[in-house]
């Protein structure tokens, strides 16, 4: 805050120094003009009939110090106006003093900093035992062999970073064992040693610490990680996804290929916490795998949770900041090449060694808004960013610069948002959410694989309902009727907020919504989805089922948007009518409009 203080101060000062050159000026003007005026007015024709009478007839003294007094009020001015230089170089002065103070208390801080640092160290050492421990007694628990090797163990990290994330190993390391990790028959047949072996890599890169997890297992099943992926609503049935994009989608939350629940597997939520913890750590978590030689998770942490480069960006009225070490570069591009992008199906740009980087608006990926700001202006900014093999170009409606910040964890209410790993306070007090690359990233991909086949196979797919309700009973057997006996296609949500996160990521064509719910009831959620800017969640189909069959609730229901009103318990065929009623009503109105 100091430095901005100054650095708004040297802007004072140099406006201060323009004003007072403009009024040099002025004055200068002025002087000439008074002596212009007055000659001509008082002193020529005077000056012209004396001197016929009288050539060697002095000017009167009246006529003198009417012209002084003119005169010295310019000069007045003028040195007043030198004063004002005066005060602004004594002023310079003082602003460069400060700075050298400045210079001299950064220095002095970055010193305190990197001794603090020091003391905050610990080698990864001390974990070696108790993950080789965790990895033998799993190993055992299966009835597998497995071992772990560590290479660089040495390696120091900050010990909040190492505390908080033993447990995203741990959890890791179970997955490896349970579901990499062949059984010894299996390994000897497939020409392995009967002993699974799990390496941990510790290495740095730059400001990041580099944790690679790698066992040499079977690899993952990508066909089963793509038909859960459907199921779940995260990709259309003919959606076309590379593999290696497709593997990261078992990092989403509540995501499982386990057909049975037991200790390691099958609740969908290890994963999911792992990803989340490392989030708030500030770090990103990458798949990669072979099939028969094995999964490789790489975890890229902050190498201090005290500090953190980042560079500012603004949405509208939004400032949202991402992590230097994601960022590639920051370039602007005109006019003509981000409309030559945005043509194609799948808008791209070749930057840094002809690298391809999709491009994609930041409001677009966010659901804020998917139009692009294109308002003449003469270059627009974009960051590009990179996860692994991963690229994507972000548009920003401005790069406002760099600021080290301090990530904070942001509560367990936006903690489920997706893109968000953390939060930040900024000098001026403001703040700002701090964007997941990683996370962009793979909505961008989901994103662009579903829109695709969405273009293709838009008729064929049935229809998508999300169910909101507070029940379990009631989310359950309305899944069960719709998916089993009408063929559709469900998404649950257990509340309004719920439902609201769920709309980021699916494009229902009809909402089954209650009434009484916590946190947010269906009127209320009703009246959020009306008011929204993007016109597929503002005429979303709205059907209200609820046990308050009053004509009170029923007309605020109405009032607030609801396109139909239903009781409970309700009728199926009557429900199916109603479903595929309001769906052909949002078609024929999205038609005309």
């Amino acid at each position: 805050r100091l430095e901005e203080h100054n650095t708004a101060s040297k802007n004072h000062i140099e406006e201060l120094n323009r004003t007072v050159t403009r009024l040099n000026v002025q004055l200068r003007n002025m002087t000439l003009e008074t002596e212009a005026q007055i000659r001509f007015r008082k002193g020529n024709a005077e000056e012209t009939s004396e001197a016929a009478e009288n050539p060697q007839k002095e000017l009167d003294p009246l006529e003198l110090d009417r012209f002084s007094k003119l005169q010295l009020l310019s000069r007045s001015l003028t040195e007043t106006a030198n004063d004002l230089v005066n005060i602004r170089l004594d002023l310079e002065e003082q602003r460069k003093e400060i700075d050298t103070l400045l210079i001299q208390h950064e220095r002095l801080s970055n010193d305190l900093q990197d001794g603090l640092l020091r003391t905050r160290m610990v080698p990864f050492s001390q974990m070696v035992s108790k993950l080789s421990r965790l990895v033998r007694k799993t190993a055992d628990s299966v009835g597998k062999k497995a071992e772990l090797k560590v290479e660089g163990a040495e390696g120091e990290m900050d010990r909040n970073i190492l505390e908080r994330i033993v447990a995203p190993m741990e959890h890791i390391l179970r997955n490896a064992v349970g579901h990499g990790i062949e059984t010894p028959q299996k390994r000897r047949e497939a020409g392995k040693n009967e002993k699974g072996t799990i390496t941990i890599t510790i290495d740095r890169e730059g400001n990041d610490v580099l944790i690679t997890i790698a066992d040499d297992g079977a690899g993952l099943n990508l066909p089963a990680i793509r038909k859960r992926a459907i199921e779940n609503g995260l990709l259309q049935p003919n959606a076309q996804m590379e593999d290696k994009n497709l593997m990261q989608l078992i990092l989403e939350p509540g995501f499982s290929t386990a057909q049975q629940v037991t200790q390691l597997s099958g609740r969908g939520v290890g994963t999911d916490v792992a990803v989340s913890e490392v989030k708030q750590l500030g770090g990103s978590l990458e798949i990669s795998s072979r099939t028969g030689l094995g999964t490789s998770f790489l975890i890229r942490l902050p190498f201090t949770l005290a500090l953190t480069q980042a560079s500012l960006v603004s949405l509208g009225d939004d400032v949202f900041a991402l992590p230097q070490s994601t960022i590639m570069g920051i370039a602007g591009l005109e006019e003509e090449v981000l409309h030559a992008c945005y043509k194609n199906d799948q808008p791209s740009y070749k930057y840094l060694d002809n690298n391809v980087y999709p491009i994609r608006y930041l409001g677009d990926l966010l659901g804020t808004t998917s139009e692009q700001p294109m308002k003449g202006s003469r270059l627009y900014p974009h960051l590009f960013i990179q996860s692994g093999e991963h690229r994507l170009g972000i548009q920003v409606d401005q790069v406002i610069g760099q600021s080290q910040i301090v990530m904070k964890s942001v509560g367990p209410q936006l903690s489920t948002v997706r893109w968000i790993s953390g939060g930040t306070i900024l000098p001026n007090g403001r703040v700002v959410l701090i964007l997941d690359a990683s996370a962009l990233l793979r909505m961008d991909v989901v994103k662009t694989a579903s829109t695709v086949a969405a273009k293709k196979t838009k008729e064929e797919l049935p229809p998508l309902v999300m169910v909101v309700d507070d029940s379990v009973t009631v989310r359950r057997i309305t899944e069960r009727l719709l998916t089993k006996r009408f063929n559709m296609r469900v998404v649950l949500a257990k509340d309004g907020q719920d439902a609201l996160l769920k709309l980021q990521d699916h494009s229902p064509d009809v909402m089954l919504l209650d009434f009484e719910m916590p946190n947010m009831n269906g009127q209320q959620l009703t009246e959020q989805i009306r008011g929204s800017k993007e016109p597929r969640i503002k005429k979303l189909p709205i059907i209200m089922i609820t046990s308050r069959t009053g004509a009170k609730h029923q007309e605020m229901a109405r009032a607030s948007g609801v396109n139909r009103y239903l009781g409970k318990p309700y009728d199926p065929d009557d429900l199916m009518k109603n479903i595929h009623e309001v769906i052909s009503e949002f078609a024929m109105t999205d038609m005309e409009d």
